[in-house]
């Protein structure tokens, strides 16, 4: 006769801020049995009927409840939460970016390895497969010595009224753009040098389109273009990974990765076009809190790590030091 292990008590995972990330962060958490929890200025009673989860009425009252926290909240209050979390011993995952700022961001880093703890900055895009795969690709040689990366990320401007405001948001460079600046430095390596441009609408502010070009020490180089439209854009993303043995290109326009007929179709176009529609795919919001989680349990690695969210931010603000300034900023 063989003995087990008693099975391992579930996750309580306490999920700050309940707007639509937060939506895209639980299904993870319920895949993996988790116990969830929340609090919320608003918003919190709908995410709970949803999902199951239990509210709480203060953060003080939800951290002493739970094991890992779930930072969804705008990007501003980002950092003071995660010191919170921390002091209070939690592991946490935070929505990108980790912080405004890149003296914040270091300093949550720094933070999270004096306590011992976890920090997991939430760059799902290293889980979609296409930019997995793209990795993957790179790392093995299959296009050579990379030379010049491109990048470009569509979707309609955020329903939230602080986005539209830069000192709360980042704008499109912090919120948007970070994404396809985190996949560069990913592929690419670290960077030298920043040149960035933006414009926006003259008949709106809430349609903007910046561009970034990155100079990698290792000599390629990445430009990311982003844009925010007017409500009813398509979510769109591409790249396309120049090497000197070869070539490597996505454009989700394209390649959609499944067949839709007339009536999801509309269902589809339906959407906010702020984030992808995954329906019928694996959802990468999912992937993400799965490799998680199980780190947690085991100690096993994760592909995105808290200097990775902390280097996204610095390379983020020498774009807007670039826009601000006209000037190519030294890294």
């Amino acid at each position: 006769m063989t003995s087990s292990s008693p099975p391992a008590e579930p996750l309580r995972i306490g999920v700050i801020g309940t707007g639509g990330i937060s939506r895209a962060h639980a299904p993870g958490w319920l895949e993996v049995g988790a116990e969830l929890h929340c609090f919320s200025l608003e918003g919190a009673e709908e995410f709970a009927a949803t999902f199951g989860a239990t509210i709480h009425g203060s953060l003080e009252d939800l951290l002493a409840a739970v094991d890992v926290v779930d930072v969804c909240t705008p990007t501003a209050v980002h950092a003071e939460i995660v010191h919170r979390a921390l002091d209070a011993g939690k592991d946490v995952v935070c929505e990108k970016p980790l912080a405004l700022t890149s003296e914040d961001a270091r300093a949550v880093v720094e933070h999270a390895e004096r306590a011992g703890r976890v920090l997991l900055p939430a760059h799902v895009v290293r889980y979609f497969p296409q930019y997995a795969a793209a990795q993957r690709a790179v790392e093995a040689g299959t296009v050579g010595r990379l030379a010049v990366l491109r990048f470009e990320r569509t979707g309609s401007f955020p329903t939230q009224p602080w986005f539209a405001d830069e000192e709360l948001s980042g704008g499109i460079v912090m919120d948007q753009m970070i994404h396809d600046i985190d996949q560069a430095i990913w592929l690419a390596g670290p960077v030298q040098r920043v040149y960035a441009q933006q414009s926006t609408s003259a008949a709106s502010d809430t349609v903007r389109t910046a561009h970034a070009v990155l100079t990698h020490t290792g000599g390629a180089i990445s430009h990311c273009r982003g844009l925010w439209g007017p409500p009813g854009t398509q979510f769109r993303y591409t790249f396309d990974l120049a090497g000197d043995s070869g070539r490597l290109q996505y454009d989700s326009a394209g390649d959609p990765g499944v067949v839709l007929d007339d009536v999801a179709a509309a269902r589809q176009e339906s959407g906010d076009g702020f984030l992808p529609d995954l329906d019928g795919l694996r959802s990468p919001y999912a992937e993400e809190i799965v490799e998680f989680a199980a780190a947690l349990r085991t100690g096993g690695p994760t592909r995105v790590v808290a200097a990775d969210g902390a280097y996204a931010v610095e390379i983020s603000r020498a774009a807007l030091e670039s826009l601000r300034t006209g000037r190519s900023i030294t890294c």
